[in-house]
């Protein structure tokens, strides 16, 4: 065993690993995992995230949202900004406390986000079209598990992880689409 905690056997996959998640790392950057048709490349990350955490958590300060994303505040707030401007997220006063102001998703922003998210779904159908059925659920679980890692490591809370609803008897599994 070595100090890494792998045994020298484990030293050749993990080198296949690291450079995998580079490759994969590189070529969803270049493609931006956008989706298809219209729609591809037409959300940039950062937004995407944004509203998505935003339509899974509800309406949420900068700080809250910041903590949530394991980001900094002003980066949300630069982030946010042409949201507003587009009229894709709201900024509302606080219902208990009007001098603060809270992040909502708009019906516009409810709307985008879902035609972004349908492309993504048929891209990522497209991409794993012949993987049989149980594939798909083991590499959404490993996939999953990796960036719970990931996000451990540098202190990101786990509220990001959506669960699949129950399916037909089996147990719940844990989803691939990421809140950040």
């Amino acid at each position: 065993m070595s100090t890494d905690g792998t045994t020298v056997g484990d030293t050749g996959l993990l080198d296949t690993l690291q450079h995998e998640v580079a490759v994969f790392a590189r070529r969803a950057e270049q493609t931006r995992l956008g989706g298809v048709g219209q729609v591809r490349n037409s959300m940039d990350r950062a937004a995407y995230l944004l509203l998505n955490r935003l339509d899974k958590e509800g309406p949420m300060g900068v700080k809250a949202l910041a903590a949530s994303m394991g980001i900094d505040s002003s980066t949300v707030t630069r982030q946010v900004a042409p949201l507003v401007d587009t009229g894709l997220v709201k900024r509302t006063s606080h219902p208990e406390d009007g001098r603060a102001v809270v992040l909502q998703l708009s019906p516009r922003g409810l709307s985008r986000l879902e035609e972004v998210r349908s492309s993504r779904r048929q891209l990522m159908a497209e991409l794993t079209h012949d993987w049989e059925p149980a594939e798909r659920e083991t590499f959404c679980s490993l996939l999953t598990r990796f960036n719970d890692a990931l996000a451990a490591r540098q202190g990101i809370p786990q509220t990001d992880s959506p669960r699949r609803p129950e399916v037909a008897g089996r147990a719940p599994s844990a989803g691939c689409e990421r809140g950040s």
